[in-house]
């Protein structure tokens, strides 16, 4: 049975009335047009449908929407400022952090999650957060390279 469901997508107001155990990648692609989180597995193994509720990672593919009301969900639409990029956009970029970019917006934003808990890891620590992220492009080295700028630019440094 449907219910209206409420909550914060990319700081914008959005109530919908759909079935509260439909997953949250569904509602967000195919309801509200929101593409950054990706079907990828449909297992919560891949990565590629991560959004963050309430700065915390998750998988969209089995968070399912009745579960999220009241709460804020950040994709990765919702991270630049107008034209201005996040800096862990403008690093990854700079990087060239990605190749075909089907997992690059769930590894920003876990890449978010990790520098808002600790604003300057390890390479390790950055290792093991992105560790359930699938990547077939190979670009693993710049991935490391572009966290690691990021958090400098985070924390008003310049590398």
């Amino acid at each position: 049975m449907k219910e209206t469901i409420s909550f914060l997508v990319n700081n914008q107001q959005v109530t919908l009335l759909t079935e509260p155990d439909r997953p949250l990648l569904w509602v967000l692609r195919n309801d509200l047009r929101i593409t950054s989180p990706k079907f990828g597995c449909g297992e919560g193994y891949c990565g590629a449908c991560t959004v963050l509720i309430d700065g915390e990672s998750v998988r969209s593919c089995q968070t399912e929407v009745g579960r999220i009301k009241g709460r804020r969900i950040i994709t990765l639409e919702g991270l630049s400022q107008g034209d201005k990029l996040h800096p862990i956009q403008q690093a990854f970029l700079k990087h060239e952090a990605f190749q075909c970019g089907f997992c690059t917006s769930g590894m920003i934003l876990e890449v978010l999650a990790l520098l808002q808990k600790k604003a300057q890891p390890t390479r390790s620590e950055i290792i093991k957060a992105l560790d359930d992220h699938l990547c077939r492009c190979g670009a693993h080295k710049r991935i490391l390279m572009a966290v690691e700028e990021a958090a400098a630019l985070m924390k008003g440094g310049q590398r």
